[in-house]
Protein backbone atom coordinates (compact mmCIF):
# COMPACT_ATOMS: atom_id res chain seq x y z
CA UNK A 1 0.00 0.00 0.00
CA UNK A 2 1.38 3.63 -0.76
CA UNK A 3 2.39 5.64 1.76
CA UNK A 4 -1.59 7.32 2.58
CA UNK A 5 -4.43 6.54 0.45
CA UNK A 6 -7.81 8.29 0.28
CA UNK A 7 -10.54 5.91 2.31
CA UNK A 8 -12.58 5.15 -0.81
CA UNK A 9 -9.99 3.82 -2.35
CA UNK A 10 -8.57 2.07 0.37
CA UNK A 11 -11.93 -0.12 -0.04
CA UNK A 12 -11.80 -0.36 -3.27
CA UNK A 13 -8.07 -2.08 -2.78
CA UNK A 14 -8.88 -4.28 -0.35
CA UNK A 15 -12.02 -5.88 -2.78
CA UNK A 16 -14.69 -4.43 -0.77
CA UNK A 17 -16.57 -2.24 -2.85
CA UNK A 18 -16.89 0.47 -5.46
CA UNK A 19 -15.33 3.95 -4.49
CA UNK A 20 -19.14 5.41 -4.92
CA UNK A 21 -20.42 2.70 -2.32
CA UNK A 22 -17.26 3.64 -0.04
CA UNK A 23 -18.37 7.32 -0.17
CA UNK A 24 -21.80 6.10 0.70
CA UNK A 25 -20.42 3.99 3.91
CA UNK A 26 -18.54 7.56 4.54
CA UNK A 27 -22.04 9.53 4.35
CA UNK A 28 -23.64 7.45 6.73
CA UNK A 29 -21.26 7.53 9.38
CA UNK A 30 -20.38 3.70 9.18
CA UNK A 31 -16.89 4.09 8.84
CA UNK A 32 -14.26 4.70 11.44
CA UNK A 33 -9.90 5.43 10.94
CA UNK A 34 -8.67 4.16 14.48
CA UNK A 35 -12.07 4.86 15.90
CA UNK A 36 -12.70 8.18 14.74
CA UNK A 37 -15.33 8.64 12.30
CA UNK A 38 -14.16 9.07 8.83
CA UNK A 39 -14.87 12.10 6.34
CA UNK A 40 -14.54 12.51 2.74
CA UNK A 41 -10.83 12.80 2.35
CA UNK A 42 -9.67 10.92 4.91
CA UNK A 43 -6.24 8.93 4.32
CA UNK A 44 -5.20 5.55 4.93
CA UNK A 45 -2.00 4.48 6.01
CA UNK A 46 0.24 1.71 6.88
CA UNK A 47 -0.81 0.06 10.21
CA UNK A 48 -4.07 2.44 10.39
CA UNK A 49 -7.07 -0.13 11.78
CA UNK A 50 -10.37 0.71 9.48
CA UNK A 51 -13.59 -0.22 10.48
CA UNK A 52 -17.04 -0.89 8.32
CA UNK A 53 -19.71 -1.17 11.30
CA UNK A 54 -17.64 -2.19 13.75
CA UNK A 55 -15.63 -4.70 11.79
CA UNK A 56 -11.79 -4.66 10.50
CA UNK A 57 -11.44 -4.10 7.15
CA UNK A 58 -8.91 -6.25 6.00
CA UNK A 59 -6.70 -7.11 2.71
CA UNK A 60 -8.01 -10.47 1.60
CA UNK A 61 -5.71 -13.82 1.84
CA UNK A 62 -3.58 -13.89 -0.86
CA UNK A 63 -4.17 -16.57 -3.22
CA UNK A 64 -1.25 -19.44 -3.31
CA UNK A 65 -0.26 -19.05 -6.90
CA UNK A 66 1.79 -21.68 -8.59
CA UNK A 67 2.29 -21.48 -12.41
CA UNK A 68 4.00 -24.12 -14.99
CA UNK A 69 5.08 -21.67 -17.92
CA UNK A 70 6.49 -23.06 -21.60
CA UNK A 71 9.02 -20.65 -21.98
CA UNK A 72 9.71 -19.68 -25.88
CA UNK A 73 13.15 -18.59 -27.24
CA UNK A 74 13.58 -14.94 -27.11
CA UNK A 75 11.96 -14.57 -23.46
CA UNK A 76 14.10 -13.05 -21.00
CA UNK A 77 13.89 -14.50 -17.38
CA UNK A 78 13.98 -11.23 -15.44
CA UNK A 79 11.40 -9.47 -13.99
CA UNK A 80 12.55 -6.03 -14.97
CA UNK A 81 9.76 -4.46 -17.16
CA UNK A 82 12.22 -1.85 -18.87
CA UNK A 83 13.60 -5.73 -20.79
CA UNK A 84 11.00 -5.69 -23.57
CA UNK A 85 10.16 -9.54 -23.64
CA UNK A 86 10.62 -9.94 -19.90
CA UNK A 87 9.37 -13.55 -18.59
CA UNK A 88 6.17 -11.47 -15.96
CA UNK A 89 5.12 -9.50 -19.27
CA UNK A 90 5.11 -12.84 -21.53
CA UNK A 91 3.20 -14.63 -19.20
CA UNK A 92 0.48 -11.55 -18.29
CA UNK A 93 -0.18 -13.01 -14.78
CA UNK A 94 -3.29 -10.25 -13.34
CA UNK A 95 -1.28 -10.31 -9.78
CA UNK A 96 2.63 -9.92 -9.14
CA UNK A 97 4.47 -13.24 -9.39
CA UNK A 98 8.43 -14.39 -9.03
CA UNK A 99 10.06 -16.73 -11.60
CA UNK A 100 11.98 -19.77 -9.50
CA UNK A 101 15.29 -20.00 -11.21
CA UNK A 102 15.79 -19.19 -14.57
CA UNK A 103 16.19 -20.31 -18.55
CA UNK A 104 18.68 -18.51 -20.45
CA UNK A 105 17.12 -16.26 -23.52
CA UNK A 106 17.85 -18.64 -26.42
CA UNK A 107 16.75 -21.89 -24.03
CA UNK A 108 12.92 -23.05 -23.60
CA UNK A 109 10.64 -25.08 -22.04
CA UNK A 110 9.26 -25.04 -18.67
CA UNK A 111 9.84 -22.95 -15.92
CA UNK A 112 7.72 -22.12 -12.55
CA UNK A 113 6.52 -18.89 -11.73
CA UNK A 114 4.58 -18.21 -8.23
CA UNK A 115 3.55 -15.55 -5.58
CA UNK A 116 4.78 -17.61 -2.82
CA UNK A 117 8.37 -15.98 -1.57
CA UNK A 118 8.80 -18.85 0.61
CA UNK A 119 8.19 -21.84 -2.11
CA UNK A 120 11.16 -19.87 -4.06
CA UNK A 121 12.94 -19.96 -1.76
CA UNK A 122 12.73 -23.61 -0.42
CA UNK A 123 13.78 -24.22 -4.71
CA UNK A 124 16.71 -22.07 -4.29
CA UNK A 125 17.87 -23.29 -1.06
CA UNK A 126 17.09 -27.33 -2.65
CA UNK A 127 19.85 -27.01 -5.26
CA UNK A 128 22.03 -30.01 -5.90
CA UNK A 129 19.33 -32.14 -4.41
CA UNK A 130 16.68 -31.59 -6.92
CA UNK A 131 16.62 -32.74 -10.84
CA UNK A 132 15.69 -30.73 -14.48
CA UNK A 133 15.86 -32.61 -17.33
CA UNK A 134 16.87 -31.39 -21.10
CA UNK A 135 16.28 -32.60 -24.27
CA UNK A 136 18.99 -30.98 -25.89
CA UNK A 137 20.10 -31.17 -30.23
CA UNK A 138 23.40 -30.16 -31.62
CA UNK A 139 25.26 -28.99 -34.51
CA UNK A 140 27.07 -32.66 -34.89
CA UNK A 141 27.17 -36.28 -34.18
CA UNK A 142 28.15 -36.75 -30.23
CA UNK A 143 30.63 -39.52 -29.61
CA UNK A 144 30.61 -41.82 -26.91
CA UNK A 145 33.62 -40.59 -24.96
CA UNK A 146 31.84 -36.88 -24.69
CA UNK A 147 29.01 -38.84 -23.78
CA UNK A 148 30.75 -40.23 -20.90
CA UNK A 149 32.84 -37.29 -19.78
CA UNK A 150 29.63 -35.24 -19.66
CA UNK A 151 28.23 -37.77 -17.29
CA UNK A 152 31.39 -37.85 -15.29
CA UNK A 153 31.53 -34.03 -15.30
CA UNK A 154 33.48 -31.63 -16.91
CA UNK A 155 35.19 -28.45 -15.64
CA UNK A 156 33.65 -25.22 -16.46
CA UNK A 157 34.29 -21.64 -15.24
CA UNK A 158 37.22 -23.57 -13.13
CA UNK A 159 35.24 -26.20 -11.23
CA UNK A 160 33.97 -29.47 -12.19
CA UNK A 161 30.53 -30.28 -12.83
CA UNK A 162 28.11 -32.76 -10.53
CA UNK A 163 28.06 -36.38 -11.87
CA UNK A 164 24.61 -36.15 -14.33
CA UNK A 165 22.33 -38.77 -16.62
CA UNK A 166 22.99 -38.31 -20.02
CA UNK A 167 21.02 -40.69 -22.53
CA UNK A 168 21.76 -40.64 -26.13
CA UNK A 169 18.46 -40.09 -28.02
CA UNK A 170 19.94 -39.76 -31.92
CA UNK A 171 23.01 -39.25 -33.73
CA UNK A 172 22.76 -35.32 -32.41
CA UNK A 173 20.64 -35.31 -29.93
CA UNK A 174 20.47 -36.48 -26.39
CA UNK A 175 18.50 -36.04 -23.00
CA UNK A 176 20.87 -34.53 -19.74
CA UNK A 177 19.30 -35.14 -16.06
CA UNK A 178 21.08 -32.30 -13.50
CA UNK A 179 20.67 -31.69 -10.02
CA UNK A 180 22.89 -28.12 -9.99
CA UNK A 181 22.17 -25.45 -12.33
CA UNK A 182 24.87 -23.17 -12.79
CA UNK A 183 25.24 -20.07 -15.83
CA UNK A 184 24.55 -21.85 -19.07
CA UNK A 185 25.96 -25.01 -18.17
CA UNK A 186 24.67 -27.30 -20.92
CA UNK A 187 25.82 -25.15 -23.26
CA UNK A 188 29.00 -24.76 -21.65
CA UNK A 189 29.52 -28.18 -21.44
CA UNK A 190 28.68 -28.76 -24.84
CA UNK A 191 31.20 -26.34 -26.21
CA UNK A 192 33.77 -28.27 -23.93
CA UNK A 193 33.09 -31.09 -26.46
CA UNK A 194 33.09 -28.68 -29.42
CA UNK A 195 29.41 -29.36 -29.82
CA UNK A 196 27.13 -26.30 -30.54
CA UNK A 197 23.67 -25.95 -28.94
CA UNK A 198 21.07 -25.89 -31.43
CA UNK A 199 18.24 -26.59 -29.27
CA UNK A 200 17.91 -26.61 -25.60
CA UNK A 201 14.48 -27.45 -24.10
CA UNK A 202 13.48 -28.35 -20.42
CA UNK A 203 11.02 -31.17 -19.97
CA UNK A 204 10.78 -31.24 -16.32
CA UNK A 205 11.69 -29.55 -13.41
CA UNK A 206 11.63 -32.31 -10.02
CA UNK A 207 8.13 -33.61 -10.66
CA UNK A 208 6.88 -31.14 -12.16
CA UNK A 209 6.77 -32.23 -16.54
CA UNK A 210 6.29 -30.00 -19.19
CA UNK A 211 4.10 -32.76 -21.47
CA UNK A 212 1.84 -31.06 -24.14
CA UNK A 213 1.84 -27.24 -22.90
CA UNK A 214 2.61 -25.62 -25.95
CA UNK A 215 5.25 -22.29 -25.94
CA UNK A 216 3.69 -19.32 -24.36
CA UNK A 217 1.50 -21.01 -22.71
CA UNK A 218 0.81 -21.72 -18.87
CA UNK A 219 -1.51 -23.77 -16.31
CA UNK A 220 -1.69 -23.94 -12.69
CA UNK A 221 0.14 -27.04 -11.13
CA UNK A 222 -2.34 -29.12 -9.91
CA UNK A 223 -3.07 -29.83 -6.37
CA UNK A 224 -1.54 -33.42 -6.30
CA UNK A 225 1.62 -32.00 -8.33
CA UNK A 226 1.85 -29.10 -5.95
CA UNK A 227 1.54 -31.36 -2.41
CA UNK A 228 4.18 -33.92 -4.15
CA UNK A 229 6.36 -30.89 -4.76
CA UNK A 230 5.93 -29.59 -1.33
CA UNK A 231 7.38 -33.04 0.16
CA UNK A 232 10.57 -33.61 -1.94
CA UNK A 233 11.28 -29.63 -0.91
CA UNK A 234 10.48 -30.70 2.51
CA UNK A 235 12.73 -33.62 2.25
CA UNK A 236 15.40 -31.60 1.00
CA UNK A 237 15.54 -29.30 3.79
CA UNK A 238 15.52 -31.86 5.99
CA UNK A 239 18.45 -33.96 4.12
CA UNK A 240 20.41 -30.39 4.07
CA UNK A 241 19.46 -30.20 8.34
CA UNK A 242 21.07 -33.41 9.15
CA UNK A 243 23.89 -32.55 6.84
CA UNK A 244 24.76 -29.43 8.48
CA UNK A 245 24.43 -30.90 12.34
CA UNK A 246 26.94 -33.15 11.09
CA UNK A 247 29.20 -31.41 9.53
CA UNK A 248 29.03 -29.35 12.65
CA UNK A 249 29.65 -33.18 15.09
Amino acid sequence: MPTAIRINRFFTEHGVCSRRAADKYVDAGRVRINDVVAVHGDTVKQGDLVTLDGKRVAAPEKRPVVLAYHKPPGVECTSDKRVAENIIDAVGYPERIFHVGRLDKWSEGLILLTNRGELVNQILRARGQHEKEYLVEVDVPISEDSIRRMRSGIVILGRRTLPCRVQRLGPRTFRMVLTEGRNRQIRRMCESENLRVKRLLRVRVMNIELGTLRPGRWRRLRDDELAKLERRLASAEQRSARAELQDEQ
